[in-house]
């Protein structure tokens, strides 16, 4: 009878630590990007001078390529309105209706409220555990 072929996986199924039988090795690169990279050595000031031609000739997509290398477009921006200062979990409930407010007025987005109702949510709970954690010891103290 033959032995079980080791897998180099753990009892979950995920692959265990240094194991060489399954993927690649830590820090090694795709083969269609390695391939990709060969067939561009050499070639990178070429092909950018041909797009900046292109661009300057009036072809959109290559000046669209350009700018968005240039001056790639923002994934967020900042959001600028007045917040109270948040000491106590009933402050966040202040704030968060300082942000309702902003958006009722047209001064933040819904989704630029959304991002900063989550800061104040995760910012709520520091608070909480901060004045549990006060609490706690203050009752230790008392012992």
């Amino acid at each position: 009878m033959s032995k079980p072929k080791d897998t180099g996986r753990k009892s979950d199924g995920t692959f265990a630590p240094g194991n060489t039988l399954g993927g690649r090795p830590p820090g090694s690169r795709n083969k269609t990007t390695l391939a990709i990279e060969a067939l561009l050595e050499g070639e990178h000031e070429a092909l950018t001078r041909a797009a900046i031609g292109k661009a300057l000739e009036g072809d959109t997509t290559a000046l669209r390529l350009c700018l968005d290398r240039l001056a790639p477009p923002r994934k967020d921006s900042p959001v600028s309105f007045d917040l109270p200062p948040i000491k106590t979990a009933e402050d966040a409930v202040t704030a968060s209706s300082a942000v309702l407010a902003a958006v009722a007025a047209g001064e933040v987005t819904p989704d630029e409220a959304g991002r900063v109702m989550s800061l104040l949510t995760a910012h709520k709970a520091l608070v909480e555990t901060c004045d549990l954690e006060a609490r706690i010891t203050a009752l230790e103290a008392k012992k």
